[in-house]
């Protein structure tokens, strides 16, 4: 999970980024691996790439930004407000939910929020929506992570992922924000997923939210060595953070 806090920078285009919690530090052999050191994070937002508008039924999924303050989520459409979320995010992060379906003016979205697997229905009037042309698969039993493009496979990489104690949650969720943390533990980027840890209910302040990032820590690569979070090396975070955009679905297995 993505611990303490951490810090995001302006990168190119302004999109808003956001403040996630989770992955932290690991014993191993009575050494600490990956210690992160807390840090308070500035609000300056990290640019993540913006997808082009299109409508909402697509082969690889639709991305839903909020436009609106607040976003009401009902528990069928046109049905009782159930819950209510802020736009941006407590952090600066700009609302973004993956849609599942459409109709009449109302979309089915999956929530970034507990229990994992959420989902609502939200007035789309309240978002745009936006094509999403990559995807991501997770292997916890091989520790890989294969990104694809319209369902072609791009590229595999080594990864670490949960421990048997504080396992990588398994799922379909989708990628919620982008940092550039302020501490070296994560790496020059981390995205926050929409996953939580099924073990943590807290972590380092936060909600004990699933991350994938950089680490500095490479010997962990190839292994299971996280408190549930996804790292990656520097050099492969920082590759996909400069193509994927949030909503990006990710699925874990």
């Amino acid at each position: 999970m993505l611990g303490a806090r951490l810090a995001s920078v302006l990168v190119a285009v302004m999109v808003t980024s956001s403040l996630l919690t989770g992955c932290g530090p690991v014993v191993q052999d009575g050494v600490t691996l990956g210690t992160p050191s807390p840090s308070r994070p500035s609000k300056t937002p990290v640019a993540a790439p913006v997808p082009p508008i299109a409508a909402p039924v697509l082969a690889i999924g639709t991305a839903a930004t909020a436009t609106s303050p607040r976003i009401s989520v009902r528990v069928k459409p046109g049905g009782a407000v159930n819950l209510s979320l802020a736009n941006p995010r407590p952090s600066g992060a700009q609302l973004t939910f993956l849609v599942v379906q459409s109709i009449d003016g109302w979309v089915e979205v999956n929530l970034p929020d507990r229990p994992n697997g959420s989902r609502g229905w939200i007035d789309s009037s309240a978002v745009s929506l936006h094509t999403l042309e990559y995807d991501l698969r997770v292997s916890t039993q091989q520790n890989t992570l294969t990104l694809y493009r319209n369902n072609t496979l791009e590229k595999t990489y080594s990864v670490a992922t949960g421990t048997g104690g504080t396992p990588t949650p398994r799922g379909s969720f989708y990628l919620t924000e982008l940092l550039a943390p302020t501490n070296a533990g994560y790496g020059p980027y981390a995205f926050g997923l929409s996953a939580y840890s099924e073990v943590l209910t807290s972590f380092g302040g936060g909600p004990g939210q699933i991350g994938l990032h950089g680490t500095d820590d490479s010997g962990s690569i190839g292994k299971s060595a996280s408190h549930g979070c996804i790292r990656m090396t520097n050099a492969d975070i920082t590759a996909l953070a400069s193509v994927l955009p949030l909503g990006t679905p990710i699925t874990i297995e």
